[in-house]
């Protein structure tokens, strides 16, 4: 495992909110595990920290809250990428897609995989709808949080 791996499992214990994680590769094992201590900063640091993060979610709020009444007009739900990872939209590179613009969604249906750390995560759908457009292209990377698809919900 490179330092970019081990970045990126760190960044998807951090985003995911773990506070242990586990990983056997071939011959590596790596246990990560985070303690309160950690999320204590400087003084110094925590209050320029606290300030940024204030600001941005002031700002996001803000622009968010404008989508969502245009959504809730349409009737539209986003389905975001619970992770960090790589987008697929078929469980192969010669299989169908899950689904398409334009399929009908049931509730608990796999509509993508998303690649994290070599694993490969189905993820499922937890509204019933028609899938209106999808955001991201296959192989494309996500970001946690990333809009991944607009349902129609029914």
């Amino acid at each position: 495992m490179n330092l970019k791996e081990l970045k990126q499992v760190v960044s998807l214990m951090v985003n995911n909110q773990l506070a242990e994680l586990e990983i056997e590769h071939q011959d590596v094992k790596i246990k990560l595990k985070r303690s309160n201590d950690v999320l204590s900063y400087p003084e110094n640091f925590k209050h320029k920290r606290a300030m940024s993060e204030a600001d941005t979610v002031g700002i996001r709020d803000k622009n968010e809250h404008v989508v969502d009444s245009e959504l809730k007009k349409e009737n539209i739900i986003e389905i975001r990428s619970p992770m960090v990872g790589t987008f697929y939209r078929a469980p192969s590179p010669d299989s169908e897609p899950f689904v398409k613009k334009g399929s009908q969604l049931e509730i608990g249906q796999v509509i993508c995989i998303v690649e994290a750390m070599k694993l490969m995560n189905e993820i499922k759908s937890e509204v019933e709808g028609k899938v209106k457009e999808i955001l991201v292209e296959n192989g494309d990377p996500l970001e946690f949080g990333q809009v991944v698809f607009k349902i129609e919900k029914i």
